[in-house]
Formats: structure tokens, sequence, C-alpha cells
């Protein structure tokens, strides 16, 4: 089944059980993809989808840290809310380890031997395992590797 019939049956049950959050969060994202759809006139497949979630937790966490600076816990919980129900449909994120060992991989790959490769290693890492864990984890790691 497509990311996009998941949302829609997810869509139908949350308003059916009357789940406000979630139903909110999967029509914001279906949003997101329908304007996507509609300006550059095609039709997103799985991986473009997950990349538009990407975004969407990466917006969400931003706005999360801002509420939590200034106190606002009722708009934190419903931001970590939305966060929560977005990573359902995102793909099994690595653990650390398995980041680190993937990473590994790919610097012996594209034979990064200092922190100036950095470049090459964040552009393969992003094709390869892009879904799995999001750039600032990734960029983090390769850091750690590369000092």
């Amino acid at each position: 089944m497509s990311l996009k019939e998941q949302f829609k049956n997810d869509l139908k049950e949350a308003m059916r059980t009357k789940e406000i959050l979630k139903r909110d969060t999967i029509r914001a994202i279906n949003t997101m993809i329908k304007q996507i759809e509609v300006d550059e006139r095609k039709e997103l497949n799985d991986e473009d989808i997950i990349v538009l979630m990407q975004k969407a937790i990466k917006q969400r966490n931003e706005a999360l840290e801002q509420y939590q600076s200034a106190g606002r816990e009722d708009l934190v919980a419903k931001e970590q809310g939305e966060i929560d129900i977005i990573n359902l449909y995102m793909p099994k994120q690595l653990s650390d380890a398995e980041l680190e060992e993937a990473l590994r991989a790919i610097i012996a790959s594209v034979g990064a031997a200092s922190i100036k490769d950095i470049g090459k290693v964040m552009g393969a890492a992003k094709t390869q395992i892009g879904s799995q864990a999001d750039g600032k984890r990734i960029n983090e790691t390769v850091k750690k590797i590369l000092e």
C-alpha cells in the first residue's frame, strides 16, 4: 500500500474515532503533498513523500524548541504529538551504532580522509541512507568519524 493510500485510510479512521490531532496532522501532510503535485505538475511517489515528511518533522522540531523556550507547554505537547504521528509513517530509523557503521562504509567508498571531504560523504549518505536518519544526525556522526 502506498503512503497516499495509507494516509487516506488512516484519515478516515481518525475521523471515525474522533482523533483530532491525528486527523489534523494527516490533513497537513496531504496538503503539503497536493501543493507540490499542483505546483510541479507531477505525481509524488513514496520517496518524495518521505522527504516531505522529514521536512515537516524538522519544521515541527524547530517550532517545538521555540515553544519550550517561551514556556508554552500546551503547544509543545501539540507539536510533539504531531511529530510522533508523522514518525509512524517514516521508515525505521537507524540506531546510532547502525548509522555509524553505514557511514564508515560510505566514507571508505568515497575515499574521504579528512573533515574537508564532508561534502562528498554527505552527498553519498543522503542518497543511500537519507530516509533512515535525518541530516543533522548524519552530519554530526560524519564529523565525529572524520575528526
